[in-house]
């Protein structure tokens, strides 16, 4: 009698159990006939979601993985849409993106955080006094903007308590639009530049954004903090992004919570001169690798500048932007 048995194969059973799964299959469902919304704004993990002329509550589907939605952004949903209470749909995909405003935490970070999809344009509010205005900080969002493909729009709130002749001053030669406004201003000029348009309000903490909100959007409550007086810096007082629509317009505001900081890692010069069509045309004369700074030799700006064939100002503040310390 032979003793080999299942010594014959040394690996013989040992093998381990099979799991036991579905077949794989190379259909994937098909959404196409699910609802269309946009994401109003989030709240731990669940998602209001306009659709039509109703909002509802969504979760994220698991196949949408790491993927973020944000607010702005289109997204397919299906389940129960209805928005009663208790009920809750499931997003099951984010359509494309037309732009995303992006940061990142700090100039060494390598992570880009998405903050807004689909706008179009990017309002920068910042106090003339009580705190006062941070050149440094206007620059970063607006290169943030510019880099998004966003059109800039400088809200310049408490003109009451300071002249805004010298803010306005140094962007007017970059083209950008400007509004200056009082606790009583009229804001029928800011209405305008909303109308039709989906503008992101972006701003240090403090500024007044949240007034400004509630004042365009009565009803809207959006909490509003006091300046620190020691420190001269406000409170964050807005804790999330949200869309909200302007009454008897079809434009839209969102607000977005009030930053101290904005980190511009993900952006390169040659993507911010790309939004000036005529800084960009002239930069084609640049060597390789020119930054566009005034350190970077035969840069064709300057080029330029020397056969008035740009305004020496104009050239001033592309490269305080990009040369942005804080």
């Amino acid at each position: 009698m032979t003793t080999r048995g299942l010594r014959d194969d040394d690996h013989a059973g040992f093998d381990r159990p099979r799991r036991r799964t579905r077949p794989r299959t190379k259909d994937r469902p098909d959404y196409s006939e699910a609802e269309i919304g946009m994401i109003i704004t989030i709240d731990r993990g669940r998602y209001r979601v306009l659709i039509d002329d109703h909002e509802t509550t969504a979760i994220k589907a698991r196949q949408l993985g790491r993927k973020s939605a944000i607010v702005g952004d289109r997204v397919r949903v299906v389940g129960d849409t209805s928005g009663d209470e208790g009920t809750l749909g499931r997003i099951v995909e984010v359509l494309e993106r037309t732009t995303v405003l992006r940061r990142t935490a700090d100039d060494d970070d390598p992570y880009e955080r998405p903050i807004v999809a689909n706008a179009d344009q990017l309002a920068i509010i910042t106090a003339l006094a009580d705190p006062p205005p941070r050149t440094g900080m206007i620059d970063r969002i607006m290169v943030a903007g510019f880099e998004a493909g966003l059109e800039p729009l400088l809200c310049l709130t408490k003109a009451d308590l300071a002249s805004a002749d010298e803010l306005l001053a140094a962007y007017e030669p970059l083209g950008v639009r400007s509004i200056a406004l009082g606790p009583d201003s009229d804001l029928e000029p800011l209405r305008a530049a909303l109308t039709d348009r989906v503008s992101v309000f972006v701003g240090h903490s403090g500024v007044g954004k949240s007034t400004l909100v509630n004042r365009l959007i009565p009803g809207t409550d959006r909490a509003i903090g006091q300046v620190n007086e020691v420190t001269g810096r406000g409170r964050h007082t807005s804790t999330s992004a949200i869309a909200l629509q302007l009454p008897e317009s079809a434009g839209w505001v969102i607000d977005t919570p009030g930053v101290r900081s904005f980190g511009l890692s993900h952006v390169t010069p040659d993507r911010i001169i790309a939004a000036f069509g005529d800084l960009a045309e002239l930069a084609r004369d640049c060597p390789r690798g020119c930054r566009h700074t005034a350190a970077d030799p035969e840069c064709a700006l300057d080029e330029a500048v020397a056969e008035d064939r740009l305004s020496a100002r104009r050239l001033e503040s592309f490269r305080r932007m990009i040369t942005i310390e804080g």
